[in-house]
């Protein structure tokens, strides 16, 4: 069987796959240990593949939590120049964090044209592929959880309560204020991707990540693919390992 497994900043997502099918799956933060339902079944993993933007420490880390329930050497996966006509357009790829690039190959496979891939995470990624499967570029935006806490941080004075809000009116209390005023940005992102998409001629969006919800809230117009990334790490592994 083939752990994938999809560490980012804040969490780790994995899929245990015995072929096709998926076995067992978590998600938590890495210091909760988030492979604890791997107990008894570590035994039967041949193969581990993990797309990571973690830093290098913590990409130790994850390592030595795997230890702990396989003796598999993980094998990372990175950004590359081009996959299977899928073309990437920094002129150092390696600098592009991995799981954008597996997103947009896991959205490649799927349908060989033009798309956009959002991925709503720590950060919120954006990323638009011609129909000849050149990337166009992208957008790299703070995501919720760091807009909250850089206004938690930064800004002593102003005290607000956990709310999740799907309106963008303004606000009656700090509160209000500032989850209206998260979910007023994200209608403008919305906004702006979609007329993106529109001048480029890019009639899909896919978006992807934990709070993938409400940027749709926001009103994006996308379909959502909560395993993209894994579908396009877990692609690029049995590619590497000479699997159809």
């Amino acid at each position: 069987m083939r752990l994938l497994i999809d560490a980012g900043n804040t969490r780790v997502k994995w899929q245990l796959m015995d072929g096709n099918i998926r076995v067992l799956e978590g998600v938590g933060a890495l210091a909760s240990d988030p492979f604890a339902a791997l107990s008894g079944a570590g035994g039967k993993i041949s193969r581990v593949a993990v797309s990571t933007v973690a830093s290098e420490d913590k990409r130790r880390d994850l390592a030595e939590a795997l230890s702990c329930y396989t003796p598999v050497k993980p094998c990372f996966y990175w950004s590359e120049v081009e996959r299977a006509g899928l073309v990437n357009a920094y002129e150092h790829p390696e600098k592009m964090g991995a799981d954008r690039w597996h997103g947009m190959y896991g959205a490649w496979i799927r349908h060989r044209d033009g798309f956009a891939v959002v991925d709503a995470g720590s950060a919120i990624t954006i990323d638009y592929v011609g129909a000849h499967g050149k990337h166009l570029g992208g957008y790299i935006l703070p995501g919720r959880q760091m807009m909250l806490r850089s206004l938690r941080n930064d800004a002593a004075r102003i005290g607000f309560e956990d709310h999740r809000s799907n309106a963008g009116d303004p606000g009656s209390s700090t509160t209000e204020c500032v989850h209206h005023g998260l979910f007023w940005l994200w209608q403008s992102i919305a906004e702006h991707i979609q007329h993106d998409c529109h001048a480029r001629a890019i009639g899909r969006v896919l978006v992807t990540g934990g709070d993938a919800s409400g940027i749709l809230a926001a009103g994006l117009e996308a379909e959502h693919l909560p395993d993209l990334v894994l579908e396009g790490l877990a692609a690029i592994d049995a590619e590497a390992v000479g699997r159809p």
